[in-house]
């Protein structure tokens, strides 16, 4: 019983590990909003050309597993990438159902000046790289524990 009552002590928005994630995110990606306007990308953007800079000529289908997006979400946002002349779509020849996506090197080039985001995202988290790291790592630690217990 006193188990309960213990966690009934702790059913208060402040004390929640998702609101504390939630709120975290929102004011990561506000933050992340004035650093990548100038380079002509919004957050989900700058997400799907990391994945470019990283392996480019990414399937769509791969691109949208890697970051977690299905094509409904994934189109509206390669679309816009496209029509900014950072990336291109082409149809495989063989399969007309594969589409990849490849960088110009107008979105190659765009790399470079997206290491001043991520130094100043440094600075506004008030972080070394090493606590970044320990704590992306435990961040990725808890949402592989979750995916696990889903099934």
């Amino acid at each position: 019983m006193e188990d309960k009552e213990a966690l009934a002590k702790e059913l208060r928005l402040d004390r929640q590990l998702c609101f504390a994630l939630y709120g975290a995110s929102l004011a990561l990606t506000r933050t992340y909003k004035p650093l990548l306007e100038p380079l002509g990308l919004t957050y989900p953007r700058y997400l799907a050309m990391l994945v470019l800079w990283e392996t480019d000529g990414v399937p769509v289908k791969a691109l949208g597993e890697r970051l977690g997006l299905d094509s409904g979400t994934l189109s509206p946002l390669l679309k816009r990438l496209e029509q900014a002349g950072y990336v291109t779509r082409q149809r495989d020849r063989a399969d007309e159902r594969q589409v990849t996506v490849s960088l110009t090197p107008a979105g190659a080039a765009l790399k470079a000046k997206a290491v001043e985001v991520m130094a100043a995202i440094g600075v506004a988290t008030g972080c070394s790289l090493e606590e970044m790291a320990a704590l992306r790592d435990r961040l990725q630690a808890l949402r592989d524990r979750l995916q696990a217990a889903q099934g």
